[in-house]
């Protein structure tokens, strides 16, 4: 009966591990430096391939960390400074046609898009990643719970996942994490501004302000998709929304103090994106981020020092919003 009652607990906890946890990170590794390959070859040909598009592309992060953090003639100096990746890249993609519908039944899925197809180097070992967040992960921290979107938005990767194979080869590896996200996953607020006026102008003024805040508190604008316009260019119809953009954020600091101390893997979640959107003839823009939390979930990051971090970009950044005038919701 004892055995019985062990091997049941045993199953029990095996089920209980298995239900709760869920895949945080889809890489490629490849033997070797796989750096110019990637950018020379594999990146122009990928729109064609995949339908998949660059935007704002921040190649060879760690030079710039060197040129900053590793220069003793630099006043951001850091004294431990170690260089710990010989290649960190980030290029943001999106797949603008798939994205069209799912965009107009779930807008918050601009929570990661464009997403960061991530290519890094460890100084250690010969190896190349490149790869992404879980797209179904993407889905849950966002809270897309149309069933339509969801599996769209999950078949949209499969051709992407299918050429990085193709030309990379590699052993894929999906790591994983508890399934165990913050009780808050996004931080979402809101801005109403006055409809008699030009919204166009509104808008712009708003932009304006927010880079100027955002760059005093040392945030780098690291890049800017204007889905309204290119829904037009494309000419699909997009007119649910009077504006729909969406911002790349980065604190150099924090990235360094992350990515070149030991977890260059997270840096698939840089840039933050942060989506702005207005519904045609609402006087509301609503707002939406990932928390910086979400990281420290998915990726299991552990370091005090790194989830101190954590804590202050995450109130740092709900601060400089309400300094512009934002309502959290």
């Amino acid at each position: 009966m004892m055995i019985k009652l062990i091997k049941s607990t045993f199953v029990l906890s095996l089920l209980a591990s298995v239900a709760f946890s869920a895949s945080a990170v889809r890489f490629n590794v490849v033997n070797g430096d796989q750096e110019e390959k990637y950018e020379k070859k594999f990146l122009p040909s990928l729109e064609d391939a995949t339908g998949f598009s660059l935007s704002d592309p921040h190649e060879k992060i760690d030079d710039a960390y060197e040129k900053r953090y590793g220069n003793p003639k630099d006043p951001d100096y850091d004294k431990e400074w170690k260089k710990s990746v010989d290649n960190l890249g980030f290029f943001p993609v999106s797949n603008d046609r798939a994205l069209h519908d799912i965009l107009l039944k779930s807008p918050q899925a601009a929570g990661f898009q464009p997403f960061n197809l991530l290519i890094y180097k460890d100084i250690s070992q010969d190896k190349t990643y490149i790869g992404h967040i879980d797209p179904e992960t993407m889905l849950n921290v966002t809270g897309v719970t149309n069933k339509a979107s969801r599996e769209a938005y999950i078949d949209m990767f499969k051709p992407l996942d299918a050429y990085v194979t193709k030309e990379f080869g590699g052993k894929v590896i999906t790591t994983k994490f508890s399934g165990k996200l913050p009780a808050q996953t996004m931080m979402k607020f809101e801005f109403t501004f006055d409809k008699g006026g030009d919204t166009i102008e509104w808008v712009e003024a708003f932009q304006e302000k927010f880079e100027a805040a955002f760059e005093e508190k040392q945030y780098i604008i690291a890049g800017f998709k204007n889905f309204k316009e290119t829904y037009e260019d494309l000419e699909m119809p997009f007119d649910k929304y009077d504006q729909f953009f969406v911002y790349g954020l980065c604190h150099f600091t924090f990235s360094y103090n992350v990515f070149n101390k030991g977890r260059p893997d997270a840096g698939v979640f840089a840039p933050c994106a942060m989506y702005f959107y207005i519904e045609k003839g609402s006087n509301k823009m609503i707002v939406g981020m990932p928390r910086i939390a979400v990281w420290q979930a998915i990726m299991e990051i552990k370091d005090p020092k790194m989830q101190k971090w954590i804590k202050f970009i995450d109130k740092e950044i709900i601060g400089i919003m309400k300094s512009l005038g934002a309502k959290e919701i």
